[in-house]
C-alpha cells in the first residue's frame, strides 16, 4: 500500500526527536510512504522581490511552531506495526524529488569547521533547475545536483533529543548515500520505530565543512521492511554493490574505529572469514571517509564493494 504524509504543522517536529510524540501515520511492513519535507527557518526564506516563493506548507509551519532544541523540520513520526527494539527496520529509498525551485546555504559565526571565519550570519538563496538537475551558484559555476536526505531516523529511546547530533538511531547523519536507490537498515529503538525524515540536501560534499549544504525541501518515497531480532549496531547502507557502515563520536578517531569495526562485523557475518582476515581485506579494499564534522557527534563511514568478497569462504 502507498501512503502520503504531507508536511503540515500537525506532522512536523521542529528541532527534535521524541519517543513520546504521537505517530502521525501508522503503516504495516511492506508499505510505501511518500513523505514531504521542508527545510529552513524564517531567515532562510527568499526575500521580497525574489522570483522564488516558499511553499505554503513551509509558511504554515513557521507561523504555527518554533524550533525546539534544533533547527531541522522533521516529518513524522511514522509508526511501523510490529517493530520492536532489537528489530531491523529496512528503509528502501524508492524516489527523491525536489519540492521547490530554490535552496539555501548559510554560514554563521561559531559554527562549521572554521567557526571564526564567518563575520556574520549570511543565508544565500540558490536557484534550482529540477528538470536539468543543476544549480547556478552565486559565484558563477553551474553544478550538477545529487539530492539526498540529511536526516533519516528511527526515534531514540533516551527521551526528547535535539535533531543536531546523529547517533546509532540515524538522525542528522548527512551521508550522501541516503539517496534514491539506497536500502538503509536501522536498529529499532522504541515500539513502532517512529521513523522521521527531513533535512533535504540538493548537494553536499563529504564533511559539510561550513555547517550547511545546499539545503532544500525534498519529497521522498520510502518502502519499509522489518526483520525481527536482527538489529544492526548502527545504520547500514546498501547501495548498488556497496555496503557502507558508520560511526558517530565526539572525535574522528573513535568514529573511525566504530565505522571500520562495524564493517569487519559485516564481513564476518556474511562470510566465514576470521576477523583478522576481514581486517586485512578491509585494509586492501575498503574506503574510509569523513561524513561530517559539524554536528557535535562527528561521522565517519566505511565503504566496501561487496563483489570484492566473491570467492571468499562462506560468501
Amino acid at each position: 500500500m502507498l501512503h502520503h504524509l504531507p508536511a503540515t504543522p500537525e506532522t512536523i517536529l521542529w528541532g527534535h526527536l521524541d519517543p513520546a510524540a504521537a505517530p502521525v501515520l501508522r503503516i504495516r511492513p511492506g508499505d510505501s510512504v511518500r513523505i514531504d519535507t521542508l527545510s529552513g527557518g524564517p531567515r532562510n526564506l527568499p526575500g521580497e522581490g525574489s522570483p522564488h516563493r516558499p511553499l505554503d506548507s513551509h509558511r504554515a509551519v513557521i507561523a504555527a511552531q518554533k524550533p525546539d532544541l534544533g533547527p531541522h523540520m522533521l516529518t513524522g513520526p511514522v509508526y511501523i506495526e510490529g517493530a520492536e527494539p532489537g528489530d531491523r527496520l529496512i528503509v528502501a529509498v524508492e524516489a527523491v524529488d525536489f519540492a521547490q525551485d530554490w535552496g539555501w546555504s548559510a554560514i554563521e559565526p561559531g559554527f562549521g569547521l572554521f567557526p571564526d571565519l564567518a563575520p556574520a550570519y549570511e543565508s544565500l538563496v540558490v536557484p534550482i533547475d529540477a528538470a536539468r538537475g543543476t544549480a547556478r551558484l552565486p559565484w558563477g559555476p553551474e553544478v550538477a545536483l545529487a539530492p539526498f536526505f540529511g536526516i533519516l531516523a528511527v526515534t531514540p529511546a533516551q527521551g526528547r533529543v535535539s535533531s543536531v547530533p546523529p547517533g546509532v538511531f540515524g538522525g542528522n547523519v548527512d551521508n550522501r548515500a541516503f539517496c534514491q536507490g539506497a536500502r538503509i537498515s536501522f536498529p529499532v529503538q522504541v515500539p513502532g520505530a517512529l521513523f522521521l525524515a527531513g533535512d533535504g540536501h540538493a548537494l553536499q560534499g563529504d564533511g559539510e565543512i561550513c555547517d550547511t549544504a545546499l539545503e532544500t525541501a525534498l519529497n521522498g518515497r520510502f518502502r519499509f521492511e522489518l526483520e525481527k531480532g536482527t538489529a544492526p549496531e548502527a545504520p547500514e547502507i546498501e547501495i548498488g554493490e556497496a555496503i557502507i557502515t558508520m560511526g558517530f563520536a565526539a572525535d574522528l578517531d573513535t568514529a573511525t574505529r566504530q565505522a571500520a569495526s562495524r564493517l569487519l562485523d559485516w564481513i564476518c557475518a556474511h562470510t566465514d572469514l576470521t576477523r583478522l582476515e576481514a581486517y586485512r581485506h578491509a585494509s586492501m579494499l575498503a574506503d574510509l571517509s569523513i561524513t561530517q564534522v559539524v554536528n557535535g557527534q562527528k561521522g565517519v563511514h566505511c565503504r566496501l564493494d561487496r563483489r570484492s568478497l566473491t570467492g571468499a569462504r562462506g560468501a
